[in-house]
């Protein structure tokens, strides 16, 4: 009797695969490629959620009202580390410094405010800025927190929407002002 080792577990795409049998099974491959892209999106959610974890242990990231912020010591350490950064790494990281500071500016620009009052009313405040001064600051009476998050969703998926039709309702000869 001859002894034969047993062989590891090999991962799904590690296997070769000759042209002909992934012509032949086209869906095995398209099962295997989904599985391998789930498998890897865990393996990179989870990859993110350690080093959080290990930048907010280690003093570099600090949690604020449900953000990551970067402290003096993270600064630090990535002035330290940027110079050895491959340029297709920090090409990547100044695409998403300009989405995250669009966001931001973008928050900071258009905001949305729902306070209960005590009549058991809502009061939904809505304001739209740009970068030098405000352009709309509406205060509305709304009768249920419900309506009113739902108001201030819709504003804040599109403020320019409600600011031109009040510019237009505005804008509006007095005539036909009358007539509405």
């Amino acid at each position: 009797m001859e002894f034969t080792p047993i062989r590891p577990i090999e991962p799904l795409w590690a296997a070769p695969v000759e042209e002909k049998e992934a012509e032949a099974a086209p869906a095995g491959s398209v099962f295997a490629d989904i599985f391998r892209k789930a498998i890897q999106d865990v393996r990179d959610t989870n990859q993110e959620q350690v080093n959080l974890e290990y930048q907010l242990s280690t003093g570099q990231l600090d949690k604020e009202d449900g953000r990551y912020v970067i402290t003096e010591k993270g600064r630090r350490n990535s002035r330290i580390c940027e110079s050895s950064l491959p340029p297709s790494v920090r090409r990547h990281c100044d695409e998403n410094l300009v989405k995250v500071n669009d966001a931001l500016r973008r928050e900071n620009q258009v905001r949305a405010q729902v306070m209960e009052r005590e009549d058991g009313a809502f009061n939904l405040c809505l304001t739209l800025e740009d970068n030098t001064a405000p352009l709309l600051h509406l205060a509305l009476l709304v009768p249920n927190g419900e309506q009113a998050e739902a108001w201030a969703k819709t504003f804040q998926a599109d403020p320019s929407a409600l600011y031109l039709n009040i510019i237009q309702l505005l804008d509006r000869p007095k005539e036909v002002q009358n007539e509405a």
